[in-house]
């Protein structure tokens, strides 16, 4: 059966590497999405999220609310897609205030609609490389020189996200010797996990399926659903 996809993305981020063909055109997250739809139709997966040519812009935030609740309903997969520019920093923009935090929040949800009853989605993170190409913003591979593991920036995310991150209620960890004294996380240790957006794209059915087989391990994991 194919799946649902929904994505979770900041439309206008302009500050992620070019994949359009015309070099005068300024890429966003938005022509990554396009791109990810392609990608799901090869793979018979189902996008659940706004077309490009939907815009919401015009409407109420009660009514673009109901309107996401019923896609984010009708899926089963969450994508989140990690840019580095998604966050608004606003000294008066709180993160209760972003698209992204509420629709993390509202596919951890049991939701109920006419009779029907939804578990919480599955929730992946792609991150899309910047403008130079480069993932280093958020994901630093070989970060030490002991045990080569990769290092993730969680503080540079929304709260909701770091918040499912490395959160394995028992969790498999190995000591590391180098001299920060840090700890190693081994296997699904987090309830969203993160891929690069070049793995992702390898073998997108990999990762739905790791993100799908956590999810039906939910009770495994300390899961956050506060904004």
């Amino acid at each position: 059966m194919a799946r649902k996809i929904f994505v979770s993305y900041k439309y206008g981020d302009e500050q992620v590497e070019n994949i359009l063909e015309s070099w005068w055109k300024t890429t966003k997250v938005r022509d990554y999405v396009n791109k990810l739809e392609e990608i799901l139709g090869e793979n018979n997966e189902i996008y659940k999220g706004e077309s490009d040519g939907e815009d919401l812009s015009d409407f109420k935030d009660s009514t673009i609310e109901t309107r996401l609740k019923g896609k984010i309903f009708d899926s089963s997969i969450t994508l989140v897609f990690i840019s580095k520019g998604m966050k608004d920093w606003g000294i008066f923009t709180s993160e209760a205030d972003q698209w992204i935090p509420w629709e993390i929040s509202y596919s951890l949800k049991v939701k109920t609609r006419n009779g029907r009853v939804s578990r919480p989605n599955a929730i992946l993170a792609v991150v899309l490389p910047d403008e130079n190409g480069a993932y280093e913003y958020y994901i630093k591979d070989n970060t030490c020189s002991c045990c080569n593991c990769t290092t993730l920036m969680t503080d540079f995310l929304f709260g909701i996200m770091s918040r499912n991150m490395f959160n394995k209620r028992e969790p498999e960890v190995l000591g590391c010797n180098d001299h920060t004294g840090g700890t190693v996380y081994k296997g699904r240790h987090s309830y969203i996990q993160s891929v690069k957006w070049i793995n992702f794209t390898n073998n997108p059915s990999l990762y739905f399926d790791i993100a799908v087989e956590i999810k039906e391990d939910i009770d495994s994991y300390n899961i956050s659903k506060v904004i």
